[in-house]
């Protein structure tokens, strides 16, 4: 999956782009970590039961130019893409990832988009 500046994620109900006046320290602060390459990593498992152990992993990269980034949710081994809107099924896992897409919203590292 390439960087992109707009991240769509099927059956979603908001558009995700990188705000243009994002910090490097913010997403230090939002528990970023930033890798060999220099880009910024967030990883967090979205799960039905806390602690479990048991989820989706989602991943959050952003370029270390700080002007695009990868979003994606997969299954557990990290090879497939994973879609939790699909299935109403999945409205824990759907509001867990609209809390933490909120809470990066709110911080002014996302802008999103209503669809």
């Amino acid at each position: 999956m390439a960087f992109t500046k707009e991240v769509t994620l099927d059956g979603c109900k908001y558009s995700y782009s990188i705000n243009s006046n994002v910090k490097p320290y913010t997403l230090r602060d939002t528990t970023f970590v930033q890798n060999k390459i220099g880009h910024y990593e967030l990883k967090r498992l979205l799960e039905n039961i806390p602690n479990s152990g048991n989820g989706f992993p989602l991943k959050i990269t952003v370029h270390r130019d700080l002007n695009a980034f990868k979003l994606s949710i997969t299954d557990q081994s990290g090879l497939r893409p994973v879609n939790i809107f699909r299935s109403e099924d999945n409205h824990i896992l759907q509001d867990k990832f609209y809390f933490l897409m909120d809470s990066l919203v709110e911080r002014h590292i996302f802008d999103k988009t209503l669809l």
